[in-house]
């Protein structure tokens, strides 16, 4: 069966591999994956897809430390930092946060990002079934 620690080292080898089939290994079919409060990917097809931005970051390094493990649950608090790899990603992240885009000159270099966060993942067997996140994300202060 799986529990949060294994979760966590299976999200991070996914996160800093940038490896969609890893990222999808860690669920059911038809997992679910709510990456903000308000959005939701379900299915492998849908993780796949979405994990697809992971390949604009990087030099992907992150921590984690267990807060609460069950039987079938298990709650994590994340921190990451990534280098912004593409105008993409930046737009993505510009679209995708409850904050502004912060200042930055045309053609200026792309800023290393810092996310923290904390999620609540629930497993049915060997594979998670329901993965929610809260997180917030800035630019690494120079």
């Amino acid at each position: 069966t799986m529990d949060i620690e294994p979760f966590m080292r299976g999200d991070t080898a996914a996160w800093e591999g940038r490896d969609e089939r890893l990222f999808c290994a860690l669920f059911t079919p038809d997992g679910t994956y709510h990456n903000t409060p308000f959005a939701v990917q379900r299915g492998h097809a849908e993780l796949a897809a979405y994990w697809q931005r992971v390949k604009l970051q990087e030099d992907v390094a992150l921590r984690y430390e267990v807060l609460a493990d069950s039987p079938d649950g298990g709650v994590a608090h994340w921190h990451v930092t990534y280098q912004v790899a593409s105008e993409e990603l930046f737009a993505i992240w510009a679209r995708s946060t409850g904050t502004h885009l912060p200042p930055r000159e045309a053609g200026s270099p792309l800023p290393r990002m810092v996310l923290d966060g904390v999620l609540q993942a629930r497993f049915e067997g060997d594979r998670c079934r329901e993965c929610r996140l809260w997180w917030h994300s800035q630019p690494q202060p120079a």
